[in-house]
């Protein structure tokens, strides 16, 4: 048995990559007899397990486990019929619902790569199986934004539902007499994230307001909670980045744009996520380039400066050098000799003491002595 672990990031992809890779392995090398026995682990709590004997080369099994959307509207067996059928129409002639499903997994399917078209059409059905887990989740979804009748109400208000997408980032659907509203809590740990989603938050509100997106669902940031979210738990209201609330009408969930509505709600925190990061690295990169732009002008300053100083330098030492030259020669010798001659002064001059001149005048003065005798200046 081999384990293949994909720990991905949170993508917008509907199809499994791995799964999508496995399956086309298989497709390639259906008429060879090859045993396969594949456990695939994805991000999200999401487990494959893909087997094909060597007895039976054109049946393949696939057996999908996957963490429950919501606790309190699944059905007590996993997967409703409505979700069968979804999950059965990608190609009738291809996948078979196996009952029951292996143990430890919601659905186990029995692929026939014999009965799959050849071309192009054969990769696209491929790419649909690898999507099996998202049809899955979108199914759960669209019973929730479709069938009102069958949730609690109180007073009017019909009771929030919290959906678990992925690990950690649980969302509200709270159905309403003519919408529904979607309540997204937003946790950053960095508060550079924070300031960057927050932002972002706000200019979504005001490109929904315009004119040009009356049609979108409105979008509302704010940073508590709501009213209808009292009474739900503390650690799924606690956030650092506020609380994204979408209104849904039911124009938004009629026809395809159902499908649309669903995965968007599905993947809003992986949108979010993306957009935090890329606007992160794109400040990155221009803060460095400017850094780098500022480091390089200051170079070339600084190597401006020296080159002038050289040159300044040298223009005065030539100055200097055409000026010794016009004077006599007697002249210049005069100079030399006047200042080798002071160089010896400083060396055998005595050494001064700041001060000690008006001490020695005072203290250090020699007494005067009066005699009789007197003297004459001889000429």
């Amino acid at each position: 048995m081999r384990e293949w672990i994909s720990l991905s990031m949170a993508c917008l992809e509907r199809a499994s990559p791995a799964l999508k890779e496995i399956l086309l392995k298989l497709y390639h090398s259906a008429n060879k007899s090859t045993e396969i026995d594949h456990h695939l682990y994805e991000f999200g709590s999401v487990e494959y397990h893909i087997q094909s004997s060597a007895s039976n080369e054109h049946y393949a099994y696939l057996s999908i486990s996957t963490p429950l959307l919501s606790q309190e509207v699944l059905l007590p067996y996993g997967i409703s019929r409505s979700t069968k059928q979804m999950v059965t129409a990608i190609c009738p002639d291809v996948l078979q619902i196996i009952e029951p499903a292996k143990e430890g997994y919601q659905l186990t399917l029995r692929l026939d790569f014999s009965r799959l078209p050849n071309g192009k059409d054969s990769l696209k059905i491929i790419a649909e199986i690898s999507a099996v887990q998202s049809i899955i989740l979108s199914s759960r979804l669209k019973e929730i934004l479709t069938n009102v009748n069958s949730y609690d109400s109180f007073q009017g208000m019909y009771k929030p539902i919290k959906l678990l997408y992925r690990p950690s980032e649980p969302f509200f659907i709270i159905r309403q007499l003519q919408k529904s509203i979607a309540v997204f809590p937003i946790h950053f740990k960095d508060k550079p994230d924070v300031i960057i989603a927050t932002t972002f938050f706000q200019e979504l509100m005001d490109v929904g307001s315009s004119e040009k997106w009356t049609k979108a669902p409105p979008c509302c940031w704010s940073p508590i909670p709501p009213p209808e979210l009292r009474g739900e738990l503390f650690e799924d209201l606690s956030t650092t980045g506020g609380f994204v609330s979408f209104e849904i009408s039911p124009r938004h969930v009629k026809g395809k744009k159902l499908d649309k509505t669903v995965w968007s709600l599905l993947n809003f925190y992986a949108y979010v996520k993306f957009h935090v990061k890329s606007t992160r690295s794109y400040i990155q990169r221009r803060m460095r380039k400017r850094l780098e732009g500022l480091v390089e002008l200051l170079h070339k300053r600084n190597i401006k400066v020296e080159d002038e100083e050289t040159r300044s330098r040298k223009i005065q030492g030539f100055k200097c050098t055409i000026r010794i030259a016009n004077l006599p020669k007697f002249t210049v010798l005069k100079r030399r000799y006047n200042g080798f001659r002071r160089t010896i002064k400083r060396i055998r001059s005595r050494i001064r003491i700041h001060g000690f001149g008006r001490f020695r005048h005072r203290w250090l003065k020699l007494p005067k002595f009066s005699s009789s005798m007197g003297y004459t200046k001889l000429e």
